[in-house]
């Protein structure tokens, strides 16, 4: 089931159907299986305190995925993927893009992590990036 939340802020999100309809589409493309997956919105603040606790990392980020699969391939994918609102906004500035396309290439970002895509070195990124582009031609709003 996929569903979406906001935590301390107020945000609310347009198209989720066609929006749920396109995270199943990308995962089931992957051969895999949507289990409970979960957005949440929320503020810089809230998700540079969760990158302190449970990262120790000291930096804002636009996004923090939680990881519930279990390794085998035929289970479900499930996880919380938290997205901070304020990041998505300044970043959409920043590459020129509208808030509605950065918000989704995190969206899918967040659902590539649980499928094994990582964004760690060079090759990966480029990888993650091009699924990323791959998945968002797919959404029609």
């Amino acid at each position: 089931m996929i569903s979406f939340h906001t935590e301390g802020i107020k945000f609310s999100l347009k198209n989720k159907t066609i929006l749920k309809k396109w995270i199943n589409s990308v995962v089931e493309k992957k051969k895999r299986k949507p289990g409970d997956l979960n957005y949440i919105f929320c503020s810089d603040e809230h998700l540079l305190s969760i990158n302190k606790q449970y990262l120790n990392h000291d930096t804002y980020t636009d996004i923090i995925t939680f990881d519930y699969s279990k390794e085998d391939v035929k289970m479900p994918i499930a996880g919380d993927i938290f997205i901070s609102v304020d990041r998505v906004q300044e970043n959409a500035k920043k590459f020129g893009k509208s808030f509605e396309n950065e918000l989704h290439r995190v969206i899918i970002h967040g659902t590539l992590h649980l499928l094994g895509y990582k964004d760690k070195g060079k090759a990966a990124k480029e990888e993650m990036t091009k699924e990323e582009d791959r998945a968002l031609k797919q959404l029609v709003i």
